[in-house]
């Protein structure tokens, strides 16, 4: 998960620009925001935990001149949610000092920390991220080859911006596991994880930043060069299915109308004899407003869901913690008496889904056909999706038919790995498709603890 943005520019207001950037990409990351400026040289950062509204107000933004700003939401997949881990970081090195941006998971992570602790450099934080700014920020060669022969080390997932002496910087991995964009505001350079944060700007998107690729922007404007050659690409089909804003475009696909298409082809494979379709929110509507399309079944909205609930630090008391999924969904009297089609986009713990179908039934739900716009997720992610581990997902070692039986639906059913494909109009070798087919494009780490590098309680 992690959403990073970049910006160069002489007269903007950058620092205002990078907020507004992380303000479209906070659904990349809900746990801490932060952004780091270079003003002729000097480098500030601001970082807290909480999201990008709650980190910044005026007057910081208003202290935040310069010509290069990066930015920075985070959802923690290696390392705790601790203040240490918010990111820009920041690594002063024996060549020179790299803030740093990471969306993505390495997963030789293990070898490189063991190599630069042996080497005498001190990691302050638990995560992965660190490591990419050490290996930068030790290299005594020019900036772009340091990049470049970092590049040649690290195994994994990273779509990164850095600032480092003045420069915004911009790399990607070999195989193109996270989305990573260049757009123009003006004669400036911006770099996004996803197109809806150059929208919202009213940026143009140029193109993708290639996968091995790293680019750099200073006062000569836009260069790049291929680090790493490129194989097979691999990215990553989760955001398609769940992960990126519906309106962003990836590998010049958009993101929802790849979602209806998956609807669509649900209602083909696994069609049902019912009254209504609705779609779980947010993520799960488009694929339903594509199964209402295809099946002729009436679309309409019937789960009321509060938006406010994704970061609550008051716990409900028992009788509340009871009501359960009450706290997120409501229904409406619409569902009564009706056999419902209820359309999500995934089935991770499978924990939602059961109190979904029971809530539905309770209100007067007449049969509960799940469908969900994806396989069945079976083995982990390690590139920087925050799923299970495998024995805590829900289709990992229980059939479709169990599984109906745990969620307590009247029927399920998935749409199929060739559907999700067909749907996203992306070629097989151009994605990784390793949650729902176990073959995953590189090695996997033996270790795979969150929390692994954070220090041991006191």
């Amino acid at each position: 998960m992690c959403g990073v943005f970049g910006i160069r520019s002489e007269e903007r207001d950058i620092a205002r620009i990078a907020y507004f950037g992380l303000f479209a990409l906070q659904h990349r990351g809900q746990e801490s925001a932060g952004i780091a400026v270079s003003d002729q040289g000097r480098l500030t950062v601001v970082r807290e935990m909480g999201l990008v509204a709650h980190v910044f107000n005026e007057q910081q933004l208003q202290a935040l001149p310069g010509e290069v700003a990066i930015g920075h939401t985070r959802y923690s997949t290696t390392g705790a949610n601790r203040w240490a881990n918010a990111q820009p970081l920041i690594h002063h090195g024996r060549a020179r000092t790299v803030a740093l941006g990471h969306n993505g998971n390495l997963v030789n992570v293990e070898e490189l920390r063991a190599e630069l602790i042996a080497d005498g450099i001190r990691l302050t934080s638990g995560s992965d991220s660190e490591v990419i700014a050490a290996l930068i920020a030790r290299d005594p060669a020019p900036l772009v080859e340091a990049v470049a022969n970092a590049m040649r080390r690290l195994e994994g997932a990273y779509s990164v911006t850095a600032l480092v002496d003045g420069t915004l910087v911009a790399f990607r991995d070999p195989l193109g596991f996270r989305p990573l964009t260049l757009g123009q505001l003006g004669d400036d350079w911006v770099v996004a994880s996803e197109t809806c944060a150059l929208d919202l700007i009213g940026a143009e998107a140029v193109r993708d930043v290639r996968p091995g690729e790293v680019v750099w922007i200073d006062e000569d404007g836009l260069h790049g060069t291929q680090a790493i050659p490129v194989g097979r690409n691999a990215l990553c089909i989760f955001e398609l299915v769940y992960f990126a804003r519906p309106d962003s475009r990836l590998g010049g696909v958009e993101v929802h109308g790849a979602r209806v298409r998956m609807g669509e082809r649900l209602a083909r494979e696994a069609p049902a004899d019912a009254d209504l379709v609705i779609g779980i929110p947010d993520s799960g509507t488009p694929a339903a407003i594509g199964f209402a399309k295809a099946s002729g079944i009436p679309f309409n909205e019937a789960l009321i869901k509060n938006r406010y609930v994704a970061r609550t630090f008051i716990q409900p008391d028992q009788g509340m913690r009871e009501q359960g999924i009450k706290i997120k969904f409501n229904p409406l009297d619409e569902v009564e008496g009706k056999r419902i089609v209820a359309v999500d986009d995934s089935i991770v713990r499978g924990n939602t889904m059961r109190q979904l179908v029971a809530m539905l039934l309770d209100a007067g739900a007449a049969e509960v056909h799940v469908r969900i716009s994806s396989p069945p997720v079976v083995s982990t992610c390690f590139y920087g999706i925050d799923m299970a581990d495998e024995d805590e997902l829900a289709a990992a070692h229980r059939s479709v038919e169990e599984m109906r039986v745990h969620v307590g639906a009247t029927s399920l059913h998935y749409l199929s790995v060739g559907g999700m494909q067909e749907a996203t109009q992306l070629p097989e070798d151009s994605v990784c498709r390793a949650c729902f087919t176990r073959d995953y494009p590189t090695r996997v780490p033996a270790r795979v603890e969150k929390l692994r590098f954070e220090p041991a309680p006191a």
